[in-house]
């Protein structure tokens, strides 16, 4: 998906919501446990209930991965249902891979690649800390995107982003300035954590046109309408994650209504907030 497609599903649904499916097997519903496939189940329902206010969604690898075979067909059936969707779905495998050379051209064939892994995702989560050469193997797959690890909302982000150079600069601004020349603006997207939202201002000056997936806001406490303020630019440039704020908003039978009452909150405070900067 290129991001003029991007912008013109974020305008067709009012929305710039990123829904995790950090599908827990020991925290979905327990009623679901007798299915053949409990945590496909989970993702089918939640994505049913969801899939009307959300424009991108974001399985976490490790969660089907740490099940082996059975997590990963979990999540292959998963893929398959939001590849149904075509156009209306940004996909993104959270995977947060950093390695270098012919490794890291492995695992981007491994979610890029269909014809050898079965997975076409949109984006993959990369870690930069190798340097140029940990990334590029994903930019060179086209129409496809690598979100680069920038500035995340953890508490241990405090180890190493905040780090100053000799002029004062930190480390997350430096990974900035030098990693967004190694693609575009149509194939780099990055993270940068809601729960430091005020900080999306100096980010903004580096990096003005490029998406940013934001996860923090919902059950990590950030703020949407900071993010909005200081991160939207001409093409919304947001796509703002929310995992168990959604998906666990219940554990009873109506877990997936839940999960849609939440998606539907998102996206109506997403609605106003793109109006009121004039982007629909």
């Amino acid at each position: 998906m290129t991001r003029q497609e991007l912008f013109e599903l974020i305008k067709r649904k009012k929305s710039f919501l990123c829904v995790g499916l950090d599908s827990d097997l020991q925290k979905i519903p327990k009623h679901l446990l007798g299915s053949d496939d409990p945590v496909f189940e989970f993702n089918r329902q939640v994505i049913d209930a969801t899939i009307e206010y959300t424009v991108a969604y974001k399985p976490n690898l490790a969660f089907y991965e740490s099940r082996g075979l059975k997590g990963m067909h979990s999540l292959e059936r998963t893929f398959k249902l939001l590849q149904s969707y075509g156009k209306e779905v940004f996909t993104i495998a959270d995977a947060k891979r950093g390695d270098i050379g012919n490794t890291s051209t492995q695992y981007a064939k491994s979610v890029f690649d269909e014809t050898s892994s079965g997975f076409s995702f949109d984006a993959v989560t990369v870690a930069p800390y190798m340097g140029e050469d940990s990334v590029k193997p994903f930019l060179d797959f086209p129409g496809k995107w690598a979100i680069v690890l920038a500035l995340t909302s953890n508490k241990g982000a405090e180890d190493f982003q905040f780090f100053l150079s000799e002029n004062g600069t930190p480390l997350f601004q430096q990974v900035l300035s030098r990693s967004h020349k190694w693609g575009s603006a149509e194939n780099m997207m990055y993270v940068i954590g809601a729960t430091r939202a005020e900080m999306l201002a100096e980010v903004r000056k580096i990096i003005p046109d490029h998406f940013l997936l934001v996860p923090g806001v919902g059950a990590q406490g950030g703020s949407l309408q900071e993010v909005a303020k200081y991160g939207l630019n001409s093409h919304c440039g947001l796509l703002v994650n929310a995992s168990r704020s959604i998906i666990f908003a219940s554990s009873d039978t109506e877990f997936a209504i839940k999960a849609g009452a939440e998606a539907l909150a998102m996206q109506k405070e997403m609605e106003i907030l793109l109006a009121l900067y004039s982007l629909i």
